[in-house]
């Protein structure tokens, strides 16, 4: 994917700002340091109790923050672009949940290793990303953007539905179940990533080899295989790109809902249709809205701290309110 020289100063510029909220996710977060003793530290001083805070708390928050929303970004604007509908998200059409049921029964049955759990939530999104493919194909469902969501969402609430009925069967795996359901990057180790950068690698070189095709399928299917392009082939790689990028993204935090949908928004407002240009922007954008979300999250009720997932939602459904209202929706 080449980057012209016109679309340089919105991605220099979404880089830049996302640079800036890494910075204020280290500087406001867990234990009793304050900005100006975080800054002392990111300069190469401060205490030990502030250095242990910064790189052993925040630090890892920050980059998993940074990962999953890569991820979620990437996969909202590769499923709205392989279903031709702007509202199409993870969240929104069963794939984060399909990939959370898949974990919560995980964890019921006592699985405990970071890899073992990332695969389980690949599993479920692949299962997801099948289901909303299916969909698709049904007679005025799949030309219905709203009525796609709609069904999406019964999925969603029937899956959600199963993974409580799962929390009644064990109350130690309860416990984890209901924290790890409402979304969180808080105490997460780095370790995490190990299980699940692989997989965002893998689905990271998939969508290099997806974009162009992918851009050509904008002008019809019949275009693209003009072009010399295979669509059946582009959707396997775009469905196993989304359920490693969903897949991943829901073991490191939970399965979050609207990233997906607001990210690929802002990117086309940036961007334009271009698909091309929407992923680059959304590697960026996606860090930078689930990072603002944390830090909006550590403040809002401190010194506790509110659900992740309930600041993503609160953030996203405005948005997804406004493009259903709007009257029309915006062209992919």
């Amino acid at each position: 994917m080449v980057v012209s020289r016109a679309f340089l100063p919105p991605l220099a510029s979404a880089v830049f700002l996302l640079l800036l909220v890494a910075i204020g996710s280290l500087l406001y977060g867990a234990g009793p340091v304050s900005p100006a003793e975080a800054l002392a530290v990111l300069a190469g001083g401060g205490t030990d109790e502030a250095r242990f805070v910064l790189m052993e708390l925040r630090l890892p928050r920050t980059i998993i923050g940074m990962v999953t929303g890569l991820a979620l970004g990437l996969a909202g604007a590769l499923l709205q672009s392989m279903t031709r509908n702007p509202l199409a998200e993870p969240g929104l059409l069963g794939v984060s949940a399909g990939s959370g049921f898949a974990v919560a029964l995980a964890i019921l049955l006592g699985a405990t290793t970071a890899t073992l759990t990332t695969l389980v939530a690949q599993l479920g999104a692949l299962a997801g990303c099948a289901l909303v493919i299916a969909a698709t194909r049904v007679q005025g469902l799949g030309n219905d953007p709203v009525r796609l969501v709609l069904a999406g969402a019964t999925l969603s609430g029937l899956l959600m539905a199963l993974t409580s009925m799962l929390m009644l069967v064990d109350q130690r795996a309860a416990d984890e179940i209901r924290f790890w359901i409402t979304g969180s990057i808080a105490g997460k180790p780095l370790d995490m990533l190990g299980a699940t950068l692989p997989s965002i690698i893998l689905a990271l070189v998939m969508i290099v080899m997806v974009a162009r095709p992918l851009a050509a399928m904008a002008l019809g299917e019949k275009a693209a295989v003009g072009l010399g392009h295979h669509p059946g082939r582009i959707r396997l790689l775009i469905t196993l790109s989304v359920a490693l990028l969903v897949g991943s993204a829901t073991a490191l935090a939970g399965p979050l809902i609207f990233v997906g949908l607001v990210v690929p928004f802002i990117a086309r407002a940036l961007a334009g249709p271009d698909i091309r240009r929407t992923l680059w922007l959304c590697a960026p954008i996606g860090p930078i809205i689930l990072l603002a979300a944390d830090i909006v999250s550590r403040l809002i009720a401190a010194p506790a701290e509110m659900p992740l997932g309930v600041v993503t939602a609160l953030v996203g459904a405005p948005i997804l309110l406004a493009i259903v209202r709007a009257g029309r929706m915006p062209s992919l």
